[in-house]
């Protein structure tokens, strides 16, 4: 009888029990990829999911498998299958961890996701934990890419599960479906960039807690790791700092530059990687707090090493040392072939209590950059002459959009970015927030003619990345609310992907799609993204609906 009502119970929250497992415990039910799983999720409604895709894209699936007994030993395969392409399609299965948000966002979505453990899926780990407790919850994330030869059409697949229930083996076996349209994703228009961090702390994180050293071969292997990463996840831009990569030493007043550190990284992100842009590294910063005016950064000599110091424009050796090292470094992006695709930040962020001192530091730098354009994150609009490819926060862009649409007229080039704010309403990569909106950003990008997307947290890991994932600047009390601060995580010489990276990724093809069915039909193109997101602060985030429309986008391709 006891068994008989904890069958029952457990049908009544999960839907249909496998008949034939011990004790009739356990329950495999798929849910679609944007849904996220909470911990004490219990209420999962059995429901069909079809992928529908383009080739080029990658068809994402879900499921929950949930048991009332200790399972051991997990394994989940996908059987092989080709959907018309000569090789079968490439597969990954990964389960989905669960990270911890300690700190509410200070102004929270109406639309944040509430969970009572603080516990959010996240992290997609290529092994399951070696044992699952009674109860609980672990999502499994399938990935399969469509390759540029699939024929469009319906295909299924099965996926078996295997493990010990208690001390009882058990193997069963769950469907997927997937259609491909008669539809390629054609080159990336879109550009995005997601600021990445080899700091020696962070790097160490890939290393089992060990130092890498600075150029070494083990080194360049991360550097490798990243440039595949972004290219599987369509990152086609990279910051790359030209003055924390250069080696610069000093005779008397002259100075002396080796770039060889920064082609390499160049080089080897370009090859190994898909960057069509180049990011130069911010030049300087603030040389006093937040509201304090800004400064270019300068090599400080110690014997034969030096570092780089914040000095303010009218410092002595400041004007000096940028005349060189203007000079040497453009010669060298012309010699390399690397001018046409350079941009160059200068200091990151300027408000309206600081954008005389980034005036003058811009009408100081502009000059000597011939040709190269200056892009920068920006919260004022006040800086007309200074910046040729505006990346204002996404909040920002919605209050000056008049503006930003008459610098794109103008033939300036105007992107979007997020971090920790904006927050409320807006769209971000928040873990509390749903899935959707962090795919939403690009349909944002679309709806209003932003051509690129900027972040600056793809792997500023904390000491613990895969727990507390929120954050604090401890001067101010000044919330990072979870997910700011990376998008993957660290394994041994691995990067992880995220449920939100792969969102994101769905998101950058989302906007190809809009951008191909706008040359071929812009009036359907404006009314599918317009029902989508209604205003920069404004969307719908029912998941079905977000379906349906997706259809009807590659359907109208595909015709």
């Amino acid at each position: 009888m006891k068994k008989l009502l904890l069958s029952l119970l457990m049908i009544s929250f999960l839907g249909v029990a496998f008949p034939g497992t011990p004790d009739e415990t356990i329950f495999i039910t798929q849910v679609d990829p944007l849904e996220k799983i909470l911990k004490e999720q219990s209420y999962f409604p059995d429901k069909e999911f079809t992928a529908h895709v383009a080739r080029g894209e990658h068809a994402s699936f879900q499921f929950i498998f949930r048991n009332s007994l200790k399972t051991s030993s997990l394994a989940v395969t996908v059987k092989s299958f080709n959907a018309g392409s000569k090789q079968a399609l490439p597969v990954k299965v990964l389960f989905e961890g669960y990270v911890k948000n300690g700190r509410n966002t200070p102004t929270p979505s109406r639309d944040r996701l509430v969970s009572a453990s603080g516990y959010f899926p996240d992290p997609l780990l290529p092994v399951c934990p070696a044992t699952i407790p009674a109860f609980d919850n672990q999502p499994v994330f399938i990935s399969i890419e469509i390759p540029e030869d699939a024929v469009a059409g319906e295909y299924s697949t099965e996926v078996v599960f295997s493990g010990k229930s208690g001390d009882k083996p058990f193997s069963f076996s769950k469907t997927i479906k997937l259609k491909i349209y008669n539809v390629s994703l054609g080159d990336q228009k879109l550009w995005v960039t997601n600021w990445w961090f080899i700091d020696p702390d962070k790097l160490r994180k890939l290393n089992k807690g060990n130092d890498i050293k600075p150029y070494s071969d083990q080194y360049w292997d991360v550097i490798r790791l990243f440039a595949r990463s972004m290219k599987e996840y369509r990152q086609n831009v990279a910051m790359i700092s030209p003055l924390e990569l250069c080696k610069i030493t000093k005779s008397g007043v002259s100075y002396n530059f080796d770039f060889s550190n920064f082609d390499k990284t160049v080089e080897i992100l370009m090859n190994e990687g898909d960057i069509k842009r180049i990011e130069g590294g911010h030049l300087g910063g603030r040389t006093s707090g937040w509201m304090g005016p800004f400064g270019l950064s300068v090599p400080e000599f110690t014997g034969d090493s030096s570092k780089l110091v914040l000095k303010s424009l009218d410092s002595p050796e400041v004007k000096p040392f940028y005349s060189q090292f203007a000079r040497a470094f453009i010669e060298h992006l012309f010699i390399k072939k690397w001018n046409k695709i350079y941009v160059q930040h200068i200091a990151d962020e300027p408000i309206e209590s600081n954008i005389d001192s980034y005036k003058e530091i811009s009408a100081f730098i502009r000059p000597m950059l011939t040709g190269i354009p200056i892009i920068e994150a920006n919260h004022a609009s006040g800086l007309s002459g200074s910046i040729d490819i505006w990346v204002p926060q996404l909040n920002f862009l919605k209050e000056n959009y008049s503006f930003y649409q008459q610098e794109q007229k103008a033939g300036k080039e105007v992107w979007f970015y997020t971090c920790l704010a904006p927050q409320g309403n807006f769209a971000n990569r928040f873990i509390e927030l749903p899935l959707i909106q962090t795919r939403l950003l690009h349909w944002i990008n679309y709806r209003f003619g932003a051509t690129g997307y900027l972040h600056w947290g793809y792997n500023y890991w904390n000491d613990d990345p895969f727990g507390d994932v929120s954050g604090i600047i401890e001067v101010s009390c000044n919330v990072l609310p979870a997910g700011d601060s990376h998008i993957v995580y660290p394994g041994n010489m691995e990067l992880y992907s995220s449920i939100r990276l792969e969102a994101m990724r769905d998101g950058i093809c989302d906007y190809e799609l809009l951008k191909m069915l706008e040359e071929k039909n812009p009036e359907l193109a404006s009314q599918i993204a317009g029902s989508v997101v209604a205003g920069i602060d404004l969307y719908d985030c029912n998941v079905q609906a977000f379906r349906d429309k997706r259809i009807k986008i590659l359907t109208a391709l595909s015709n």
